[in-house]
């Protein structure tokens, strides 16, 4: 998406830092500087010289035709956010067994306060395309997860997400907000959201969501699969899929056990300190 910030000094350098690297998005992975500069609004000195530190510290890469995109650096801090430790360490042996018991595609996502993100995905050699990716943001008005996430979340967040372009995919997406109201409020009290080829003709998911610990879902676990499969009916897997939501909210629930793909951090080298 998009961040434009004024050129005015008074602004200050973190916002502008940050503004370069929310430049950067799935369909923007990589830019020049004047179109790092105009998708920022800032001045092409003050984009240069701010995309220059952040290539040194490695917050961003420049490649030899003087295109920019995310580095290394940034990524390896964004793998120490909780979304991406905890909760994907929880939840990935049951994603994997879910996976290999339908050979659909399956989803996590969670609900923030700017809408719906895809935190893990595991496809099969055989499953659908589709084109979700972890990392990314969701259309949660044409997706079973995102159907599922708004379907339990507060009326207000609902609201404020229907007042924004609902964009049509397929002639099958809902973009009219009373006829979605009543979808959502289908899904909430039937437990479970379905989708057909409201993203992608071919294409049906069901979502279910996933308690917390106060009882208030801010996560969803689906399955994508082929609008003309075996797995078609897709209502048939909300039993299978309810009953690893209820494994995910148990194991996140226990912040105590150890999860699987953790480990201690390794002992540091000989005269290496943390410092840099």
């Amino acid at each position: 998406m998009m961040t434009a910030v004024s050129g005015d000094p008074g602004k200050s350098v973190a916002r502008r830092t940050l503004a370069i690297l929310g430049a950067f998005d799935l369909t923007h992975p990589r830019l020049s500087l004047s179109e790092l500069a105009r998708r920022t609004g800032l001045p092409l000195a003050t984009t240069y010289r701010l995309a220059s530190e952040l290539v040194a510290w490695r917050a961003l890469d420049r490649d030899g035709n003087g295109g920019y995109s995310i580095g290394i650096r940034l990524w390896e801090a964004g793998l120490l956010a909780p979304v991406a430790t905890d909760l994907r360490a929880a939840a990935t042996p049951f994603l994997q067994a879910l996976q290999s018991r339908t050979g659909e595609n399956v989803q996590l996502a969670v609900r923030d306060e700017f809408g719906g993100l895809y935190v893990e995905k595991l496809s099969g050699d055989q499953a659908v395309p589709i084109f979700s990716r972890v990392g990314t943001r969701m259309p949660m008005h044409a997706t079973a997860v995102g159907k599922m996430l708004l379907a339990t979340a507060e009326p207000s967040f609902v609201e404020a997400h229907l007042r924004q372009p609902l964009v049509r995919f397929t002639k099958h997406t809902i973009t009219d907000p009373g006829v979605l109201r009543r979808d959502l409020r289908l899904a909430a009290a039937q437990g479970y959201s379905l989708t057909r080829e409201e993203t992608m003709y071919g294409a049906n998911s069901v979502a279910v969501p996933i308690p917390s610990q106060d009882g208030s879902p801010t996560l969803a676990l689906g399955i994508v699969a082929s609008s003309s499969g075996t797995n078609a009916d897709l209502y048939k897997l909300v039993p299978l899929l309810r009953v690893q939501a209820d494994r995910i909210a148990r194991r996140i629930a226990e912040p105590s056990r150890e999860l699987p793909g953790q480990r201690q951090a390794p002992p540091p080298l000989p005269g290496v300190t943390n410092a840099s």
